[in-house]
């Protein structure tokens, strides 16, 4: 029998900028998500996809390491569309040659972090949707951005169907506001930041909170940001709280509170 030809690459090579612990915050979020932890841990087969993990794979790494306090024999592979940024296996990690067709392979898993910031506004569904098909069932995609170091990050979680949630997360002394994430939003959502979406009216909500919250300042950020949620969900705004203590400001709210206009 005439074996298949392997599926036709689909994305464009980008920058590949990446760092050591880069994506730490997103990570520290995955391992604690009880729907991708739901996921992996019902999946026969645990295979997670880094997709455009850029010029080196220690983000891959990174995150292969921390999943497996989530489940110890997931399987981890790491894809490129730029041949040359394809590395050997090692550590219990693969890598191959990929793009939005997940090089045919079916993962309950997908994180693509800063891939799509660097494609136009209107590629973002047919992206989201060329992923999501190749998912394994009850597969999920984490779609991210994040500054150089790691700062100041967002990221949007979708099941084979539809956005999810969308996450902000950031370090606590680097911000003044919390609406001064708003340059790192992911694509989907970054030209949406304007009077009249609803993202922008969520921002401008948590900088209201935040302001609010002042007299918690002298307890240090963390504290006076946890005042400042607690202001947004007497608001009715359904912010999701977190599963433990974090390290991290986190504001994660269902899509539909933040889906852009028609």
């Amino acid at each position: 029998m005439k074996k298949a030809p392997p599926p036709k690459i689909e994305g464009v090579i980008t920058r590949g900028t990446t760092g050591i612990n880069r994506l730490r915050r997103s990570d520290r979020w995955i391992v604690h998500n009880r729907t991708i932890a739901h996921a992996l841990n019902n999946a026969a087969d645990p295979l997670i996809v880094d997709l455009g993990y850029g010029a080196r794979p220690d983000t891959t790494f990174e995150m292969a390491s921390r999943l497996t306090a989530v489940r110890r024999d997931r399987r981890v592979i790491g894809l490129e569309i730029d041949p040359a940024r394809v590395v050997e296996s090692r550590d219990g990690v693969s890598f191959a040659r990929g793009g939005f067709e997940l090089a045919g392979l079916t993962p309950v898993f997908v994180r693509a972090f800063n891939v799509l910031r660097q494609y136009p506004e209107d590629a973002v569904d047919s992206a989201w949707a060329h992923i999501q098909s190749g998912l394994a069932p009850g597969g999920l995609l984490l779609d991210g951005t994040c500054d150089e170091l790691g700062r100041r990050c967002a990221w949007v979680l979708l099941d084979a169907d539809r956005p999810l949630t969308l996450t902000l997360a950031w370090d606590p002394f680097d911000i003044e506001r919390p609406s001064d994430i708003a340059e790192r939003l992911p694509k989907a959502l970054i030209h949406r930041n304007i009077p009249g979406e609803p993202i922008h009216a969520l921002l401008s909500a948590a900088d209201r909170a935040w302001a609010t919250a002042a007299p918690h300042a002298s307890f240090g950020p963390r504290h006076r940001w946890a005042a400042a949620l607690e202001i947004l969900r007497a608001q009715g705004i359904p912010v999701q709280p977190a599963r433990r203590r974090l390290r991290d400001c986190i504001l994660t709210v269902p899509w539909h509170v933040v889906a852009p206009n028609p």
